[in-house]
């Protein structure tokens, strides 16, 4: 009996080590606030536990290891049966070598979630089909962000979850919504068509170069990460150059304009007029962020 019981435990002790997502799931439901409210507490504590629990790769993540990340549900409509309609927020962060930050690598904001729940139905994913909206949106979302945070860390290294990504959008493309179908425009099919395409390649490159070979060595020489910056910079202005206003460069600097902000008005100088002049052609919406940068 002791023999089973410590298998057991075993058994649990691995599966709380290999889980990838550390996540939190949250409901504003200001716009039905005249509906029962406990459906919400319901399914925000299914969501989180189907995000956290379930093992998205096949690779071990210890504590530390897993990614920090949150679903912000804002709730636009509930029929009080099991229609919601809702505009999600999804955002993950990686720790910094060497550093308490934690460096935003995703901000993603969907505006088309629409879904069917039933208060206390088991939420099981199954990869090789289409079982509801809702599952494969968690299950979309959760392998961009496990294939973002793996291509900061290596070149390429979220290949995986991408294709697990793409996977999930060509299971959905039998509900004809337009989030899942190239008939969109910004929304999930792009977002991993384009990370996926070679067109795009150097936004992969990028994302590694500014945070490996950038912020990761701000510790030891912050200059030198200034610099690594300036090369990521110029590596995403291949993509402006063959697809300018690209759909990528919007969802980088979604994520990155404030820090970027931060970094090139803090700490030793370095020559940034390349810097200014690649943030104006890539991203012209935040100017008035980079006019803060002084030369």
């Amino acid at each position: 009996m002791r023999k089973y019981f410590t298998v057991f435990i075993l058994f649990i002790f691995s599966l709380s080590q290999a889980q990838e997502l550390n996540c939190t799931v949250t409901f504003n439901t200001d716009q039905v606030a005249a509906t029962n409210q406990q459906v919400f507490k319901t399914l925000q504590k299914s969501l989180t536990e189907f995000l956290n629990n379930t093992k998205w790769t096949d690779k071990t993540f210890k504590g530390p290891e897993k990614i920090n990340c949150s679903f912000f549900f804002n709730v636009l409509s509930y029929n009080n049966v099991d229609q919601f309609t809702a505009i999600l927020q999804v955002q993950a962060s990686r720790p910094i070598f060497n550093s308490t930050y934690n460096s935003p690598i995703l901000n993603i904001n969907d505006k088309d979630v629409s879904f069917t729940y039933t208060e206390f139905q088991n939420l099981i994913f199954n990869p090789n089909s289409f079982d509801s909206n809702l599952l494969s949106i968690l299950a979309f979302y959760a392998n961009m962000i496990i294939a973002v945070d793996a291509d900061s860390f290596s070149p390429e290294g979220g290949t995986k979850a991408l294709e697990n990504a793409m996977n999930i959008v060509n299971n959905a493309q039998q509900t004809q919504e337009k989030a899942w179908t190239s008939n969109g425009n910004q929304n999930r099919y792009y977002l991993v068509n384009d990370m996926i395409s070679p067109t795009y390649a150097p936004f992969r490159k990028a994302i590694y170069e500014y945070h490996y070979g950038a912020l990761d060595k701000m510790s030891d020489n912050l200059k030198e990460g200034k610099e690594g910056i300036r090369k990521a910079l110029k590596t995403l202005r291949e993509v402006s150059n063959v697809r300018p206003n690209a759909y990528l460069t919007r969802v980088f600097f979604d994520a990155k304009a404030d820090e970027i902000l931060n970094i090139f008005t803090d700490g030793p100088k370095v020559d940034i007029t390349e810097v200014v002049d690649n943030l104006n052609r890539l991203s012209p919406t935040n100017s008035s962020k980079w006019s803060q940068i002084s030369y």
